[in-house]
């Protein structure tokens, strides 16, 4: 173990440290914390029964609960931290901070202590396979990686296995960068667009948060933009070390670029070909952004032939385009992680050259439906909608200036079991159904996986 990783630990040995939100990234943390002699206390808004499984072992583990509306209004603790999907600015984490109050999160102790190189990737779309991409190609190089941040896993729990060799790769959200004043060794943008408005105060708040992963770079470190997203490319300004750009549309001077179909990397003007984009198993053009930014992201890490061995095997993130079966001469798709309208735009209905059958809809996070609706008009022939954004996505759909009524269907549904029951119903053989939401999950499931497995488990359940 590290100095600094142990002087951590002896640090917080005989605190008090709380814990917001009681759901599994947060339940090793509190093992963690209560083994290594910190008071525990997990908070959150559920009740015990609400909670489950989590509230038993948060127990089981040693730590106070503290429920219901209430949770954050009278935390008596040395260090706080706080879960991601917890504004930053809710006036009780500034009521903390201002008592002198330790406000952090795992993501940030994480990089305080990590001995070993740093590559995040932060973005509104791609974010994830972007980052499973590049730890699969370091991996495949016989590199020892840790995989986490927004994808899933926290990573503070492992601190003490991680060695200078190692590389840590994580997904990075506004709401854990918004905070955050260390930045990575590599830092890689996919995009930006309206995303998370129902947290964010404005669009510009969502920019600043996002940009932190450049802000706090030194001159060793290298940052990855995609020149083709004007709000990505714009932080190039702010970068302090290497600066390399992807693009599908143009040549770039440094990083990855698509020339025809060809996957290319110029090294300062010195261009190497690659591979093919046929090269690439998971489709999509917005996969050849992905691979771009992550083959940015490893160049002089790992070589061309394990760059071309993932690219050709790698088969995809679950709920992610996923294919689950074929029922009755129809292909049904789970695309679940499209929690935003450019998620959908870009990624499903970019896969398919004939027009599909999608659900859409789910939580409202204020962001614009409008662009999506001239998509769906020449992507889709039935559109089945539930949940909050139903209503805005019809209206972009109806609004947009190529609607017309006898070339789409809209169904609206109340919950998944319909949904999948009306695709059964309208589809024809050869048809492709794709659960596609352009929203968030919150509000009927906890998140886009639950949302995602529901789904399958009713397309498999079919007969």
């Amino acid at each position: 173990m590290s100095t600094t990783v142990d002087r951590f630990f002896n640090y917080i040995k005989g605190k008090t440290v709380s814990f917001i939100g009681i759901g599994t990234s947060n339940l090793p943390l509190i093992k963690l914390f209560k083994e290594k002699g910190a008071e525990v206390i997990a908070c959150d808004k559920k009740d015990f029964d609400s909670l489950g499984e989590n509230g038993v072992k948060a127990k089981e583990y040693g730590a106070e609960l503290v429920l219901g509306e209430n949770y954050l209004s009278d935390i008596k603790a040395d260090v706080v931290f706080r879960s991601p999907g917890t504004p930053f600015y809710k006036s009780e984490l500034v009521g903390l901070r201002n008592s002198g109050v330790v406000l952090t999160s795992e993501m940030e102790v994480f990089f305080d202590l990590c001995p070993c190189k740093t590559i995040a990737v932060t973005g509104s779309d791609g974010k994830t396979t972007t980052t499973t991409i590049i730890s699969e190609f370091l991996k495949a190089g016989e590199k020892k990686v840790y995989l986490g941040g927004n994808i899933g896993k926290p990573l503070l729990p492992e601190i003490e296995s991680v060695s200078s060799e190692d590389y840590a790769v994580v997904e990075l959200s506004s709401f854990q960068l918004i905070s955050m004043r260390k930045s990575p060794d590599i830092a890689v943008v996919t995009n930006l667009a309206p995303n998370h408005l129902d947290i964010h105060k404005d669009m510009q708040e969502y920019i600043d948060a996002k940009k932190n992963i450049v802000l706090h770079q030194n001159a060793f470190s290298k940052a990855i933009l995609n020149l083709d997203n004007e709000i990505s490319d714009s932080f190039s300004e702010n970068v302090r070390g290497q600066l390399e750009k992807f693009s599908v549309k143009q040549k770039v001077y440094n990083g990855a670029f698509l020339d025809g179909t060809t996957v290319c990397y110029s090294d300062y003007g010195k261009v190497t070909e690659i591979m093919d984009i046929s090269d690439i198993k998971i489709p999509g053009m917005h996969n050849v952004e992905n691979y771009l930014a992550a083959i940015s992201a490893v160049w002089g890490i790992v070589d061309i032939d394990t760059i071309i061995k993932v690219a050709k095997t790698f088969g995809g993130v679950e709920h992610r385009a996923e294919f689950v079966r074929e029922y009755k001469g129809v292909k049904y798709y789970n695309d679940s992680i499209a929690s935003s309208p450019t998620r959908t735009a870009l990624g499903t209905l970019s896969l398919y050259d004939e027009k599909i059958i999608i659900i859409a809809g789910g939580y409202d996070k204020h962001i614009p439906y409008e662009p999506l609706g001239p998509v769906i008009n020449d992507k889709v022939k039935v559109l089945i909608l539930l949940g909050d954004t139903a209503p805005k996505i019809e209206a972009a759909v109806k609004s947009a200036d190529n609607y017309s009524e006898k070339n789409i269907k809209i169904i609206n549904v109340n919950n998944m079991e319909e949904a999948v029951n009306a695709a059964v119903n309208c589809a024809e053989t050869g048809d492709i159904v794709s659960l596609s939401p352009a929203s968030a999950s919150f509000g009927l499931y906890k998140n886009f996986e639950e949302r995602g497995n529901h789904f399958k488990s009713i397309v498999n359940g079919l007969k």
